[in-house]
């Protein structure tokens, strides 16, 4: 789905986007909302209501991720990776483990 697929389906379906749209948290900052929201929008559908509670988790996840630097289990990471694959996150902040940092001053 693109980022105009989106958008055409946020125009259709103006009440799932107003739920979607309280799951926001007041930490998220407007970059991180509209990725975020763009993942809980592109795998809505393949959720039941019942399982709304574990999407959620996986955006924060995958939000975590990208815009903190969170590190998370190989199998969980490839999961929401694949869910989110198209998603362009402009500007995403780049981190360096502890190891990369060390390896690199000690070459200095």
């Amino acid at each position: 789905m693109s980022n105009q697929d989106v958008e055409d389906f946020i125009q259709q379906n103006r009440a799932l986007v107003d739920q979607v749209e309280t799951y926001r948290g007041y930490w998220e900052s407007e970059k991180h909302w509209e990725a975020r929201r763009e993942f809980i929008m592109r795998n809505f559908n393949e959720f039941t209501s019942e399982q709304l509670d574990h999407l959620l988790s996986l955006s924060m996840v995958w939000a975590n991720n990208v815009f903190l630097g969170c590190r998370y289990s190989e199998e969980l990471l490839e999961k929401v990776k694949e869910m989110a694959e198209g998603i362009v996150v402009v500007d995403a902040p780049v981190f360096k483990t502890r190891d990369e940092i060390m390896k690199k001053q000690q070459g200095l």
